[in-house]
């Protein structure tokens, strides 16, 4: 097996293992990376409830909830625009080794989880969204690593800058495009591709370092949470059209079904904020008279 990971632009070569051993016993990276990002996630979570005066005892009792729901919806999600295998290999729907988390899976379990949730300890809803997001955030920004070690989710042929050389016999997800571009060093064949992993790494970084600055701005419960929704759906639509593993849906000529869900949620979480900043507006002018009349 041959685990070189070569970036040739930046100078850098690296040997990173898909799996270590412990006592006897194969880990994978890809596994340890998804709970230390779900790990980090929930922390940051809980400092940010205690934070703005919410029980945190709340957010633990909802963490052991959407951890398992989170990895059961993305796995749903990533088997469903992948029945052709799965249906042929059922046993398979159950290797979490492999790879074949959906992040946007995981986002919408995690979400019907909360709407239960918050139902019957009669919570708010969107406030506890706007503090759960910023874990899932930080979630996204480590998880996303659990890639570069599977050698998967990356893009196409790429001479850029940042461009990722893999080992084509370790490498899941190669084209045509690929193939033809294939860089020979040391005797070994490799595939030069975008490090999308790492895209997607850095937006999701530079869009929570937004919402840290912006959230004590914030106008009504909710509006941090459809931010969210806003940036990493314009981030992922523009980085999902590099990959060369998208996950399609067939009945729409084959376009990837996280470029279509990106801009629903887009569109669903701007109406959300207009709305909730015209009824804003709409209150603004009957608190002002009520103020002048109670100051003469």
């Amino acid at each position: 097996m041959n685990t070189t990971i070569r970036f040739p632009h930046l100078g850098l070569t690296l040997n990173p293992g898909k799996s270590f051993t412990v006592f006897g016993i194969e880990i994978a990276y890809y596994g340890v990376i998804i709970a230390l990002g779900m790990l980090a996630g929930a922390l940051v979570a809980y400092r940010e409830a205690k934070k703005t005066g919410q029980k945190v005892d709340d957010y633990i009792d909802f963490t052991l909830y959407t951890l398992i729901a989170a990895i059961i919806g993305a796995r749903i999600y990533y088997v469903i625009f992948e029945w052709d295998y799965y249906s042929a290999h059922p046993l398979e729907i159950f290797n979490l080794r492999a790879g074949g988390l959906a992040i946007y899976g995981g986002v919408l379990a995690s979400v019907l989880t909360l709407l239960i949730f918050t139902k019957v300890k009669k919570l708010k809803f969107w406030l506890m969204a706007d503090t759960a997001v910023q874990g899932l955030i930080i979630g996204q920004i480590i998880g996303r690593w659990g890639n570069f070690f599977n050698r998967e989710a990356f893009g196409g042929y790429t001479d850029s800058l940042f461009a990722m050389q893999l080992p084509i016999s370790e490498a899941k997800g190669i084209t045509q495009e690929l193939i033809e571009h294939l860089v020979t060093v040391d005797g070994v064949s490799y595939v030069q591709v975008h490090p999308t992993f790492l895209y997607e790494g850095t937006w999701n970084l530079l869009l929570f370092i937004g919402i840290w600055l912006y959230k004590s701005h914030k106008k009504f419960d909710g509006e941090v949470f459809a931010i969210y929704l806003m940036g990493y759906g314009v981030g992922r639509f523009i980085i999902e059209g590099l990959r060369t593993d998208q996950l399609v849906i067939k009945a729409l000529g084959g376009i990837a079904a996280s470029q279509v869900l990106s801009i629903i949620l887009i569109v669903l979480a701007a109406a959300f904020v207009i709305y909730n900043r015209v009824q804003l507006k709409k209150r603004m002018p009957v608190t002002d008279e009520k103020n002048e009349q109670n100051e003469q």
